[in-house]
């Protein structure tokens, strides 16, 4: 009623609030990368999240596409582990400046979501892969979840190829 009065000329109306959204539940939230790991991350999951992004548009969700949101998640994990690698002294303090790495570089492999978000809105990714990437970025919170994301997306890219085809 407010909304109808400020259309005929009543400039105190205001028009209705539009109610947040709730947050739907991700049809990956099984999808988990902390250990014990669940022995069909690499295979059944991840064809089955193959599967879905796979179902979307032809225009959208292109393998040359979703393959370089996977070749950044490697290049972090890639960087990662060279640290790790060069780093000296007993595994207590190489443990801690290993989380420490990772906790600085944490921000930029969150920032894929970002740039999901941005290509969907340049209708080059759909909502699925935006989501299943969210998930699974979600899930890193340690080196070694980072390592366990980086192996899920390379099962996906694996079976989704399968799936696509050449596209």
């Amino acid at each position: 009623m407010a909304y109808d009065q400020r259309q005929r000329g009543n400039p105190g109306a205001r028009p209705p609030q539009r109610q947040p959204d709730a947050i739907p539940t991700s049809q990956f939230s099984d999808i988990k990368l902390s250990k014990p790991l669940d022995p069909e991350l690499f295979n059944d999951k991840a064809r089955q999240a193959a599967q879905a992004v796979s179902r979307g548009d032809a225009q959208r969700n292109k393998s040359t596409q979703l393959r370089r949101f996977y070749d950044e998640l490697v290049s972090w994990e890639n960087r990662l582990s060279q640290f790790v690698g060069q780093l000296d002294g007993d595994a207590e303090a190489r443990k801690r400046e290993a989380e420490g790495k990772f906790q600085e570089i944490l921000p930029f492999i969150r920032m894929l979501n970002a740039k999901a978000a941005y290509a969907e809105g340049r209708k080059l990714v759909d909502r699925t892969f935006v989501d299943l990437l969210h998930q699974t970025l979600a899930e890193v919170k340690d080196p070694e979840t980072l390592t366990a994301c980086k192996l899920f997306w390379e099962a996906f890219m694996g079976f989704y190829k399968q799936e696509r085809g050449q596209d």
